[in-house]
């Protein structure tokens, strides 16, 4: 077995440079009506190992909720696939303000769900698996701010937005939102959501923070309560946290691999939590590391992958996803050849691990955007179109990540022909 594997990886070593530029990737047959499943440090689809190249693209439901805009959620999805882009991770939330989905508490507006019900119906089109995050960290789109302000103007005395994670009527508001979505009818496919294996995993928060208890006793508690809580509802799909990362009290000693901040999460005990089926990872060097030079940056993205690999593989036992990383065309001296080495740098770190079954299942660039969006730049964007040379890299990852299933997958086929072949033996041997 060991024989195979080695041939095999010692030949897409040598060919997968030229072998991506041949031909597009195709959605395997009967990969879109399958979910994602989770066994050890692996992700599994169709009983094969699953890797994935992909983005985020909070904006899809959002813009999507204007039919008339629809044609540019088409053109990212169709542009994604065509690079071979198969996972994606948008904003399942847009709670108060402009054009919300949750108007308060309970109330929703059906036009912005039916924005995400094209999202979904055209991601599954594209073969494109989903992340859906539940709510926001930060006042945009809401977050847990307007959760505390909705229990506020009711007569709840909150003094913290970290009162989120505390509060019972507030955690009660946003366990009526996960029900409400997870337990939507598609306008569009008719699937309810929770039934829909486009969906990979629902996310429970983008970036929990909670500054005023950094023990880690506060999130530590929101997670458990909030991943028993979804998988009471949802058994198809797998669950994350929606964690940047950072290290806390179960290791001390690791603390000092975090840039300056303490947030209050803790990669290892969180992600330990039964319900949390996957790790994530963020990398934003070019924000933590802002007065560092551009090789101090790469230094400290390099070690920070390379532990978090480390530490889902041996002390998680399960796979890992880096959920976000990129490089903002904003940041003083810029140049497109700085983010293909960061990107580059994040994806050499994934094939090296994947290549060796190892946890790292796949990486999602901050953020993909189609042209005619610029009211929605933020200086992480990439419109492939417009940056050839980063696209290339993409398209190369997502072809070396592809040839890797094939080659898992036959790998597989082959144990199982000799199990089936040795078990025909013992039977006649009787």
């Amino acid at each position: 077995m060991k024989h195979w594997a080695w041939t095999f990886l010692i030949v897409l070593a040598i060919s997968v440079q030229y072998e991506w530029l041949l031909k597009p990737i195709e959605v395997e047959a009967g990969e879109r009506d399958a979910f994602i499943r989770s066994r050890g440090s692996h992700f599994l689809l169709n009983g094969n190992l699953y890797y994935a190249n992909g983005f985020n693209a909070y904006w899809l439901m959002y813009v999507a909720s204007d039919p008339s805009q629809r044609y540019k959620i088409s053109a990212a999805f169709s542009e994604a696939s065509s690079h071979g882009l198969s996972l994606a991770r948008t904003w399942a939330f847009s709670d108060g303000g402009f054009r919300p989905l949750q108007y308060s508490p309970g109330s929703y507006n059906d036009q912005m769900f039916k924005g995400l019900d094209f999202v979904i119906a055209e991601a599954r089109k594209y073969g494109i698996k989903l992340v859906l995050s539940l709510v926001n960290n930060y006042e945009s789109f809401g977050g847990k701010k307007q959760y505390v302000n909705w229990a506020s103007s009711r007569g709840q005395y909150l003094s913290s937005d970290d009162d989120f994670f505390r509060n019972p009527v507030v955690k009660g508001y946003y366990k009526n939102h996960v029900k409400t979505v997870l337990n939507r009818h598609n306008t569009v496919t008719g699937i309810l959501y929770k039934n829909d294996p486009t969906i990979m995993a629902w996310e429970l928060m983008n970036e929990p923070r909670c500054t005023s208890d950094p023990s880690g006793r506060t999130i530590q508690a929101w997670i458990m309560e909030m991943a028993s809580y979804v998988k009471s509802i949802d058994r198809n799909h797998l669950l994350e946290a929606g964690l940047e990362g950072f290290y806390g009290q179960t290791t001390p000693q690791k603390k000092g691999l975090n840039p300056s901040l303490d947030i209050g999460t803790d990669f290892i005990a969180n992600n330990l939590i039964p319900g949390i089926d996957f790790a994530t990872v963020h990398s934003y060097p070019d924000q933590w590391l802002s007065s560092s030079n551009e090789q101090q940056q790469l230094s400290f993205l390099n070690n920070w992958l390379n532990t978090h690999i480390q530490d889902a593989q041996f002390m998680l036992r399960k796979p890992l996803l880096i959920t976000e990383f990129g490089k903002s065309w904003k940041d003083p001296g810029f140049s497109a050849p700085q983010r293909d080495l960061l990107f580059n740098a994040v994806y050499s770190k994934i094939f090296s691990s994947a290549k060796r079954g190892g946890a790292a299942a796949g990486g999602l660039f901050w953020q993909l955007q189609t042209e005619g969006m610029d009211s929605f730049r933020d200086g992480y964007e990439v419109v492939l179109s417009q940056s050839p040379s980063t696209a290339t890299i993409i398209a190369q990852q997502c072809h070396r990540l592809h040839l890797i299933r094939k080659i898992y997958a036959r790998l597989g086929n082959i144990a199982r022909w000799k199990r089936a072949r040795s078990g025909r033996g013992k039977r006649i041997g009787r």
